[in-house]
């Protein structure tokens, strides 16, 4: 055994270890404990960048197993990223919940349950098997459980943590599933055999039926649940009751888990084109439901969970579209972007409670600064011709002079499309706000808009490089997530009619001032979506209804068979 193979096993032993020595040697001493779990994650932290700059400069493009026989680790591109994440994200949780969680009851208990949780998802991001796969991933789900329950005092707290360890465990079981499948099917529980086995014979059948699609399907069920896809959703916005050290660390693999799974069973999901389209589908429903859901919420926290459920969408979308090494990285930006607005929560609430961040409109301005707003804007059709035009050019070219064969790949070609419509909305959104240089502002948005694009289109192509060096399969996931190519053309040009279309006669309202006047059809549209949106789409209440008719139909039964 050489140190890469030690460096491998020791990462998630690191953690492990600090877990197991807290309340041995710590005792009650809450310094000492968090001082130890603090240094014993920034050696977690230090190894899993050690094996990274290893791993790319020995130019190793096979993935490296590490273990006996069939149960063992998997050094790779995917769980290299991924531990680096999952540690560099830990190690900022430690060190913020070290006067966070002072004054809690448990200190020593949660830095151990911290690490327990680091310790888990780093064996689950590097697991070469389905057997630890599967007994990490049912460990992650059940510490999460503990960590959100950590306060014992409060009742909803105690709810909402169970809400989620229900979703996940009957999250865990199509995994289960497809795991007993494959195992029955192709003989072998190590991913790397299991996967070159699938691709030698991909129709492998087990009782007239065929197992690859069918172990798909319930691979992408799990990652649903996990990732808090509609409707098993509803778990995700209420665990912000819990601790907010744990909401953080939530991002580095636990609720972005499915994006990872999609990308651990590559080699099995390009041989189950319609699981991606179903993925596709539950993505792009979850994120315009998330995103919209956001914009409704009064509490911060409850609106950064849905909109990490418009994200997870984005991710599963992205995975559906053929588009994995995209999901990883947007997993990865996702994960660190969003542990900073949690651990920053706090700070916006203090601020709120001294600023009530009142708008500066123009009756604010006028009444308040007295001072009138000389407010000038672009004539509405070149603001609509810039809103359609401009980032689609940007984006076109961005990517084709990066790679010339791009728009030949379906997804590629939709991923395009919601950059559009996502750049043209913001444009669309600075046109709205009332300005005395709207054309600065525009210079501005587009300056901005091009960085991102270009600096987010070469980083995007190189890490697609490193994730997934194989050609073949890079252009196999594109393949898989294609459709009939006349429907494909027929599904974008209608879409993009609607959405021009729809922008301009927005912008021609705009410029009749029709929006702000009383007993219009916008208003009364605006106030019944601000209705259903405020309601969450009642998918709680729904839930709320079933499980308590399940509970009544339950004593039923008990009173019918004489059991109370």
């Amino acid at each position: 055994m050489n140190w890469i193979d030690v460096a491998v096993l020791a990462l998630p032993a690191l953690p492990l270890l600090s877990a197991a020595l807290l309340p041995l040697l710590c005792g009650q001493n809450r310094r000492r404990a968090a001082r130890w779990s603090i240094g014993f994650t920034a050696l977690t932290v230090l190894l899993a960048l050690v094996l990274l700059v290893h791993y790319l400069h020995s130019a190793q493009s096979a993935p490296m197993f590490v273990g006996v026989t069939q149960i063992g680790l998997l050094l790779d591109p995917l769980s290299l990223a991924m531990s680096v994440l999952v540690a560099g994200i830990s190690l900022i949780v430690h060190v913020y919940s070290l006067n966070y969680m002072a004054d809690e009851p448990g200190y020593v208990r949660f830095f151990s349950l911290l690490d327990l949780m680091t310790a888990s998802i780093l064996v689950m991001v590097s697991a070469g098997d389905l057997l630890t796969l599967l007994a990490a991933w049912f460990a992650v789900g059940q510490l999460l459980y503990f960590l959100l329950g950590h306060n014992t005092e409060r009742q909803a707290t105690g709810r909402y943590a169970f809400w989620t360890f229900i979703t996940y465990r009957l999250g865990d079981l199509p995994l289960v599933g497809a795991a007993l499948l494959l195992v029955k099917a192709y003989g072998v529980w190590d991913l790397p055999g299991l996967f070159a086995r699938i691709a030698a014979d991909p129709h492998v059948q087990l009782g007239g039926v065929a197992v690859v699609p069918l172990a798909g399907l319930l691979v992408a069920l799990a990652a649903f649940a996990r990732s808090a896809q509609f409707p098993l959703h509803i778990w995700l916005p209420y665990t912000m009751d819990g601790p907010t050290p744990v909401s953080a660390l939530m991002h580095a693999g636990i609720v972005n888990a499915g994006g990872f799974l999609f990308n651990r069973f590559a080699p099995l999901l390009i041989h189950a084109p319609d699981v991606l389209h179903l993925a596709f589908v539950v993505g792009l429903a979850t994120a315009l439901l998330g995103s919209a859901l956001m914009l409704t919420q009064n509490d911060i926290k409850k609106s950064l969970g849905y909109s990490t459920m418009g994200q997870m969408g984005f991710m599963i979308m992205e995975c559906g579209l053929g588009a994995f090494s995209l999901a990883v990285y947007h997993l990865i930006a996702h994960g660190l972007f969003k542990a900073t607005l949690f651990l920053s929560s706090g700070n916006v609430i203090g601020d709120t409670r001294r600023d009530d961040g009142v708008p500066a409109d123009d009756i604010y301005t006028f009444v308040v600064e007295r001072r009138p707003l000389r407010a000038v804007k672009v004539p509405w059709l070149i603001a609509a011709l810039i809103t359609v035009l401009v980032p689609a050019v940007v984006l076109g070219l961005s990517h084709w002079l990066v790679a010339a064969d791009f728009f030949h790949k379906q997804g590629a070609v939709v991923l395009l499309f919601f950059g559009w419509v996502t750049g043209a909305q913001v444009f669309f959104s600075i046109h709205k706000l009332p300005s005395e240089n709207p054309w600065r502002s525009l210079t501005m948005i587009f300056l901005s808009f091009l960085i991102v694009v270009v600096g987010y289109t070469l980083i995007a192509h190189v890490f697609e490089a490193f994730l997934y060096p194989d050609p073949v399969l890079r252009d196999a996931t594109y393949a898989a997530a294609g459709i009939n190519l006349l429907a494909f053309d027929l599904m974008i040009i209608f879409l993009t009619v609607v959405l021009v279309g729809a922008w301009l006669v927005t912008f021609y309202a705009q410029s009749l001032d029709l929006e702000g006047r009383p007993g219009t059809l916008w208003n009364a549209i605006y106030l019944n979506l601000y209705t259903l949106f405020s309601r969450e789409f009642y998918v709680s209440d729904v839930y709320t209804q079933l499980s308590r008719g399940a509970v009544a139909a339950a004593k039923r039964v008990n009173v019918w068979l004489r059991w109370v």
